[in-house]
């Protein structure tokens, strides 16, 4: 007797990818493989119905905010970190596109050689007709990150949820990179997150998702079939939400 697929909690969602997270083991630039196993369980979660769109980062490439730490005007560098994440989200158009997807990148910088400018309603329009549209060039403006990028994307697009990619599988009370013994969350607020100052995401993003009631779900990118799992509303990594509570 064939198993039942599981339906998806999700109909829609914004996954956030740091540009770190396409490093690999480079120390530098873009791994084709994990390029290839990202692009695998994006095309799993799409095959299931699922809206997807996408933000990433540009750190593998270039940090802005490491640029300006290096004496670079702020803006200047902000702006050549957006340009990073462009050419992030070209490779792993050409990865989605592997796999037969139909994708498109928008860029609120333009540069209609290679994306389209960002445009809410035809974002939505893509993602309605089954194509992965990944926004790239962060808002365009400096002095915001891809996080608060991604929360701000996520809210405009009527998102469910916003998934965040990251190198470890939740929010922690402390570094547990540093901290082996530091408690993990399984649930969070976004009063509590800014109260504690975890680094979650940037205050500005957690402000917005708190505001928007955009619910956020922190995991470990690097367990393969983590992706699928959130998705189908399995305990995985740390959900932060407003649980009710007057924010």
């Amino acid at each position: 007797m064939a198993m039942k697929q599981q339906k998806p909690l999700y109909g829609r969602v914004l996954l956030k990818l740091s540009g770190e997270a396409l490093m690999g083991k480079e120390p530098y630039g873009i791994d084709s493989e994990v390029l290839r196993e990202i692009s695998d369980e994006i095309d799993e979660i799409h095959r299931m119905g699922v809206q997807v769109a996408l933000v990433v980062g540009g750190g593998n490439i270039f940090r802005g905010v490491s640029g300006a730490s290096r004496g670079m005007d702020r803006s200047t560098a902000d702006y050549m970190g957006m340009l990073a994440t462009v050419m992030n989200a070209l490779a792993l158009q050409q990865a989605l596109e592997k796999h037969g997807i139909a994708t498109r990148v928008q860029s609120a910088i333009d540069m209609k050689e290679v994306a389209e400018p960002y445009i809410r309603r035809r974002a939505i329009r893509h993602l309605e007709k089954g194509r992965i549209v990944i926004f790239a060039a962060g808002t365009g403006l400096p002095f915001f990150t891809t996080d608060t990028t991604a929360a701000l994307r996520a809210v405009e697009i009527n998102a469910e949820v916003l998934l965040k990619a990251t190198r470890v599988d939740g929010v922690y009370a402390t570094d547990p990179e540093k901290d082996h013994s530091a408690v993990k969350f399984d649930r969070i607020s976004f009063t509590e997150v800014l109260q504690k100052n975890l680094k979650v995401m940037d205050a500005t993003a957690i402000s917005l998702a708190r505001d928007q009631d955009m619910m956020i779900v922190i995991f470990n990118l690097k367990k393969r079939g983590n992706i699928k799992d959130v998705i189908l509303g399995k305990p995985v990594g740390t959900v932060v939400e407003g649980f009710g509570h007057v924010e």
